[in-house]
């Protein structure tokens, strides 16, 4: 076996709520960190540009609407300066870079979708994936995405791929990227969620629906977490807050144990991996290919992009 190695590494911190400018140029240090610390690829929480719309799970009122406008103005434009940024910050650190952003609709600019960005250390895009399914009150903000990008991406150094907080419990995007060979799956959250009626942490399943996505795939998890505190929220936003997102990023193997983490505070978390662990756990079970009975069961994924509109465009010839 080679035993070549490969260093995982998970970005927490909080973002600039409400500021996508300032929220790029942390993002793009904290690359530009995790580059210096050998990362060959590093991952950020849910919609970590420009932040959680954590208003969403409170009591509607005038300010809940200033907050959305606020926020849509915020999202970011796949191929803008933000994204144009990031990528410049994945070559200049030499690692590749999953995060979460908050996607404008080009075509409205009035909805927002929750985005896995895959950018690569040659300071290209490697794709977008778009949550499929908004969780509860996040409908209110986010739109429904589609399967274009539900993709893996192969790496010199392993195949790579993403998803969004609970498409993790959905169970068959994950198989989808488990029949395309994923190795290293970048789990984003928005964070161990505290919630103010109990004083205990809580929504374990960030950590159990990882490790359970890493041992049934057969892959490294980088389960990173969004980090939101209190003081975090700027003062005209703070009566919409609901609860605090605490981190707690991890990093878990292929048999489904965590191996790094998790972290308080804000950090760069790293971990190495192996292609032979990943070889090993698949060859006990994988479950698109020897653990599979396609003779029962099968999975049809369309992966043709989502429009609400099409338009067909007829020229008459001249003098016609």
């Amino acid at each position: 076996m080679t035993q070549k190695t490969f260093r995982l590494a998970a970005a927490q911190a909080a973002s600039v709520l409400f500021d996508k400018a300032a929220s790029t140029e942390k993002a793009c240090r904290l690359i530009a960190e995790a580059g210096k610390g050998g990362a060959d690829i590093v991952a950020f929480g849910e919609t970590w540009l420009p932040g959680y719309p954590f208003w969403v799970e409170g009591q509607v009122q005038d300010l809940t609407w200033e907050a959305s406008a606020n926020y849509i103005e915020n999202a970011i434009r796949i191929g803008g300066p933000e994204t144009d940024a990031l990528c410049a910050a994945a070559r200049d650190a030499g690692t590749d870079v999953v995060i979460g952003v908050a996607e404008l609709d080009p075509a409205t600019e009035g909805a927002a979708y929750c985005t896995a960005l895959s950018i690569g250390r040659e300071g290209v895009i490697l794709g977008r994936h778009r949550k499929l399914k908004p969780t509860h009150a996040e409908r209110i903000i986010w739109g429904d995405g589609d399967a274009a990008g539900l993709k893996s991406h192969q790496r010199d150094y392993a195949r790579i791929s993403a998803l969004n907080c609970w498409e993790h419990q959905m169970m068959l995007p994950g198989y989808a990227l488990a029949a395309q060979g994923t190795q290293v799956h970048c789990a984003l959250w928005p964070g161990w969620e505290k919630t103010p009626r109990k004083a205990e942490y809580c929504w374990a399943r960030q950590h159990l629906l990882s490790r359970a996505f890493a041992s049934q795939a057969a892959a490294y998890v980088i389960c990173a977490a969004g980090l939101r505190l209190e003081k975090h929220i700027p003062e005209r936003w703070k009566p919409l807050g609901v609860w605090e997102h605490t981190g707690q990023s991890v990093i878990i193997d292929p048999r489904g144990e965590i191996i790094a983490g998790p972290i308080d505070g804000e950090g760069v978390l790293y971990a190495d991996g192996s292609l032979d662990i990943v070889r090993a756990a698949k060859a006990a079970c994988d479950i698109a290919g020897h653990y599979a009975r396609p003779d029962i069961f099968s999975l049809r994924v369309d992966d043709r992009e989502r429009r609400a509109a099409k338009f067909t465009t007829t020229q008459k010839s001249a003098g016609l």
